[in-house]
């Protein structure tokens, strides 16, 4: 049986997901700002291509889809010590947020992000932010794009990270320091969720 025979479900929770989100939907309405509008704008076409991609293949969510594939992905924030988690990923060697393949376990997109976050952080216990995905981002990577739905998880008091074996590295860095080490995407990433958090 294929993954898109099996993963059905998460497909057609891809699809409710993203035709649900609006670029600045996450967080609570009466503190969450919205975006500027030119991201706002970016972040609508990658919605409707993200869309446009799952209409045309049925394994859209599937690492084995060469055309991309979506993926699932959560920045680790500790707002009470201004704060995000990040990993050197082994393959890329860039610092990054959580994140990666769908697998045919996930039930739901936010699932796939959670599980990822909690595998590479080694923290348990963390909580997606609650209204959906933060942001899209679309990127290559050595196997296909990545059409990425990206939320954040708040880090329980107290969290204390553990490196897993897709990691070089794995460190917290305060908001203004991740400009000096990722690249936009993760920057951008960080100020959507800050926005989202008020």
């Amino acid at each position: 049986m294929t993954g898109a025979a099996v993963g059905g479900g998460l497909h057609g929770d891809a699809v409710r997901v993203l035709e649900g989100w609006r670029p600045g939907a996450c967080g609570a309405p009466e503190r969450s700002e919205a975006p500027e509008p030119s991201e706002a704008a970016e972040q609508e076409r990658l919605r409707a291509d993200y869309l446009r991609h799952l209409a045309a293949y049925p394994d859209g969510m599937w690492k084995s889809c060469a055309d991309g594939h979506v993926t699932a992905s959560a920045l680790v924030v500790d707002p009470s010590r201004g704060r995000v988690l990040l990993t050197l990923h082994r393959k890329l060697r860039m610092w990054l947020q959580m994140g990666g393949h769908c697998e045919l376990s996930d039930a739901t997109l936010e699932r796939a992000a959670l599980r990822e976050a909690t595998e590479e952080s080694g923290i348990e216990g963390l909580t997606l932010l609650p209204g959906g995905p933060v942001r899209l981002d679309r990127h290559p990577t050595p196997c296909a794009w990545h059409l990425d739905v990206q939320y954040a998880a708040l880090a329980p008091a107290g969290a204390v990270e553990a490196i897993s074996d897709e990691s070089l590295d794995l460190r917290w860095f305060g908001y203004d320091e991740v400009a000096s080490v990722a690249d936009t995407s993760v920057v951008r990433l960080v100020a959507r969720t800050r926005e989202s958090l008020g």
